[in-house]
């Protein structure tokens, strides 16, 4: 199925829909982006993004602008949260991994750049209230009363997705029990190219330069036993963050004593959507992923989406044939993804004293003995290429 003349509607100007709009557009689709915001723009919080997200930039011949604002990353480092001790160094360059570690609003700012070249409209201040789906498309009414239609309809529209609740029944998400904190401070003299994460019981915190190095992105997780909302921009006081993590490192405390705005969110688990499609309607990232932020694969999972749901709608001579060729390629990677994550944060946060030695130990002996083995548990992860077709 050609996309030549396809009229496709994404809504949400995030990092899925942006990137599906440029590589739709570059298939010849007549693509409109809708968000609801007044402007593109996005929180002050970084991203990893991983090998596997690098692929579709690189296809799209972005990763010369993502290394232009990126650090590109030598290593992910786990240390022991009392002494820095290093329990695991994960070599990036063993492999020749191209791992970076961006601004979140620097990605959005390429992406929109590369899909307005691309001839995708992208339109603010549109929040849709009302979504009809029938076999000849999708017909869409705006909170200002617009009427829109579309041969396809893309919800990338987030967590609280109207595309996703068209197309499957409410599920209530629950509280993992833990909450974050995001920050990004100005970096104090030369910063490493490294992520390094500071385990302990019951809490971890996570750093890693932006911006060539002249900004620290902060994000640090709490267990606690009760939190009413989701989200991302609920203010905080800095001294609750410092007192969290008072225990750890002199280091680490005076990186945090540089905190001047922080803001806390809680950790919701999702279910994977079990409807991706139905009729002229999809959903992607977020809006069929929701991710926990333990192995920093939100915006890479959103970049493969991206790209298979372009390439299966130009591959297959119908859209019901390519929708279903995209939720088969998609939704078992992307709840082996969600699962690994729900089990990293168990493993940072292994509070009785015998197994969190036991656990670091051994990690410490393998890192020793075998380097490699470590880097070859990503390979399942970090590998898979969704731009390597192979027919």
């Amino acid at each position: 199925m050609t996309l030549s003349g396809r009229k496709i509607t994404i809504l949400g100007a995030g990092i899925a829909g942006l990137c599906a709009a440029t590589a739709m557009a570059r298939r010849g689709a007549d693509v409109t982006v809708l968000e609801k915001s007044e402007a593109i723009r996005e929180v002050g919080a970084g991203l990893q993004i991983s090998p596997n997200g690098v692929a579709v930039l690189r296809a799209l011949g972005l990763e010369r602008g993502l290394g232009e604002s990126a650090v590109r990353a030598d290593a992910v480092v786990l240390r022991d949260h009392r002494e820095g001790r290093e329990v695991m160094r994960l070599d990036l360059t063993r492999n020749a991994y191209p791992y970076y570690l961006v601004h979140r609003a620097d990605l959005i700012a390429l992406l929109a750049e590369a899909a307005r070249a691309a001839g995708v409209s992208i339109r603010l201040l549109h929040e849709i209230t009302r979504l009809e789906l029938d076999p000849g498309g999708a017909r869409l009414t705006t909170a200002q009363g617009a009427k829109l239609q579309a041969d396809l309809l893309v919800g990338a529209d987030g967590l609280h997705s109207v595309v996703r609740s068209a197309l499957n029944s409410h599920a209530r998400p629950f509280f993992t029990g833990q909450v974050a904190w995001r920050a990004v401070v100005r970096a104090d003299g030369p910063v490493p190219p490294f992520a390094i994460n500071h385990i302990g019981p019951n809490r971890h915190l996570v750093h890693y330069p932006l911006r060539g190095g002249q900004s620290v992105n902060i994000v640090a997780v709490e267990e606690r036993s009760a939190w009413t909302e989701e989200g991302w921009n609920h203010p905080d006081d800095p001294a609750n963050l410092r007192a969290a993590f008072a225990e750890f490192p002199p280091e680490l405390r005076a990186l945090l004593d540089r905190v001047e705005e922080v803001y806390l969110w809680g950790l919701f688990r999702h279910r994977v959507a079990e409807t991706w499609y139905k009729g002229p309607a999809a959903i992607m990232g977020d809006a069929a992923h929701p991710t926990l932020p333990f192995l920093a694969q939100g915006a890479n999972m959103a970049l493969e989406d991206a790209w298979v749901l372009t390439e299966a709608l130009a591959r297959y001579d119908t859209m019901e044939m390519a929708l279903a060729a995209y939720q088969a390629a998609r939704r078992p990677r992307t709840e082996r993804v969600v699962e690994a994550a729900s089990r990293n944060a168990w493993a940072y946060h292994i509070s009785a004293p015998p197994i969190r030695g036991a656990a670091h130990g051994a990690l410490r002996l393998a890192n020793k003995l075998a380097p490699g083995f470590l880097a070859d548990r990503f390979d399942w992860l970090y590998q898979h290429d969704v731009t390597a077709r192979s027919d």
